[in-house]
């Protein structure tokens, strides 16, 4: 059998065995929650977190491709090609991959985003000599076998029918368009049905070969784990892929760019018959790498974050307008975006619209009052603690770290980061972001004289 991945060739010259380079990133104490990375001669980093009080260890890695790498007629790819890389590879069918990591008790998954992809299984601390394998040899060996990506075809389509059927997911597409138009962070990560069906196994097999390179790859590991043993595993996979064939090769650094979002009174509309309206009401946010984010996360927490957000309470808890309303943000290398979220009757929404739209020019004009900032900081720094309670979140967080940043932040460091947010900081930030002209996406049985309305809704 043939791989389309990476030359399989090993090599084991004195050049391709050069001396790894090493950090300890974060020092924790007694060991726990130390962080180290080393990166090989050919780019490739590996980045572990260390907590040797589980039994469980997550091995994961993340590639430097998402959605907004593709071009309008590979819309899809990088989503399809995370499929196809569980299909088999030269060493392994699709069975012998799923059925390894079942055979110890574990779990396998992968998930793609507009700016990466990441492959990852979760396994005891005994097995992860397996999983690091079985994970390797997926990313360095698929062979995209024509068959396969005819086969994988129809589970997509039917992914993206599942989607269609979804309106309140699919609005946060319909949004991302409004926001960005036709051009590739608002465009959805799926594909549509037209880009899916025109994908060839040779496109997607180029598309792997340009994207899958071990310097634009960062692998991750946490738990009850041992650094230097899973640098020795991953290079040993590696080096026997023939993956890592320039020693001089350096990692590609995190995405960059300034390019400002600037949309104001864009409204799309969907007429769909639902039982219910899903509305989102939004504006260009901040950028992932903005110092302002920890202002705008606790602004974010007090508007629409929790059952005693402002949003929750005015909408749900004094009006019943909506069972479900929230805001949130999304970062991006180089743009954002803030959006309020909320479901409800087809007769309901301009009242709703009115509410969420009183509540952030309010909060854009005159900031958050002391009682709502204490809550709003303590409530993100307890979620942001109590999210990274499982091995699987700490891989997340230093894989992600390292692909996106290029740097790690201990829990400490982003507690009291958030801590140090003041009113004066919430007020400007809202000030800038919520003092824009809002946006509108709305999906559901909207009549003719409801949808001229909603244009007034953002004026």
């Amino acid at each position: 059998m043939t791989s389309h991945g990476f030359n399989t060739t090993a090599r084991t010259s004195s050049e391709a065995r050069a001396v790894a380079r090493t950090q300890t990133l974060i020092k924790g104490e007694n060991g726990i929650g130390t962080v180290r990375k080393t990166t090989l001669p050919g780019g490739l980093r590996i980045v572990t977190e260390t907590l040797p009080s589980v039994r469980s260890a997550t091995f994961g890695i993340w590639a430097h491709v998402g959605s907004r790498d593709e071009t309008p007629a590979l819309g899809g790819a990088t989503h399809y090609l995370e499929h196809l890389l569980f299909k088999g590879t030269a060493r392994r069918s699709a069975l012998d991959i799923s059925s390894a990591i079942d055979a110890v008790g574990g779990e396998m998954n992968a998930f793609t985003a507009k700016e990466y992809t990441c492959y990852y299984a979760r396994v005891l601390d005994t097995d992860l000599p397996l999983a690091i394998d079985v994970v390797c040899d997926m990313l360095t060996g698929s062979v995209i076998r024509e068959e396969d990506v005819d086969v994988e075809r129809g589970a997509i389509l039917e992914e993206i029918a599942m989607t269609e059927d979804d309106p309140g997911d699919c609005v946060h597409d319909l949004f991302a368009h409004t926001m960005f138009g036709d051009n590739p962070l608002g465009r959805p990560v799926l594909g549509t049905v037209e880009t899916v069906n025109s994908l060839t196994a040779d496109r997607i097999r180029r598309f792997y070969r340009k994207h899958y390179d071990p310097t634009h790859l960062v692998v991750a590991c946490a738990g009850n784990i041992d650094h230097g043993k899973v640098v020795r595993q991953v290079r040993a996979a590696f080096e026997a892929a023939g993956a890592l064939k320039d020693p001089g090769a350096r990692p590609i650094a995190p995405r960059g760019g300034r390019r400002a979002l600037r949309t104001a009174g864009r409204v799309d509309l969907v007429d769909r018959s639902t039982e219910q309206a899903h509305v989102i009401l939004g504006m260009p946010g901040l950028s992932r790498t903005d110092e302002r984010r920890w202002a705008l996360g606790v602004l974010n927490t007090a508007l629409g974050g929790g059952m005693s957000s402002r949003l929750f309470q005015e909408v749900r808890e004094k009006r019943g307008l909506a069972y479900s309303v929230y805001s949130y943000t999304s970062g991006f290398a180089d743009c954002g975006l803030f959006g309020v979220y909320a479901g409800c009757r087809p007769s309901q929404v301009h009242d709703v619209l009115k509410i969420c739209r009183d509540e952030l020019d309010h909060v854009a004009e005159h900031g958050l009052p002391d009682d709502e900032m204490e809550r709003a900081i303590g409530q993100l720094r307890g979620s942001t603690v109590l999210g990274l309670e499982d091995t699987g979140a700490l891989m997340n967080r230093i894989g992600k770290s390292e692909l996106c940043w290029g740097e790690q932040m201990s829990v400490d460091d982003m507690l009291a980061r958030i801590a140090s947010v003041t009113p004066d900081d919430v007020r400007s930030v809202a000030r800038d972001v919520l003092g824009q002209r809002p946006s509108l996406s709305v999906i559901g049985p909207l009549k003719d004289k409801q949808a001229s309305r909603l244009h007034d809704a953002v004026a």
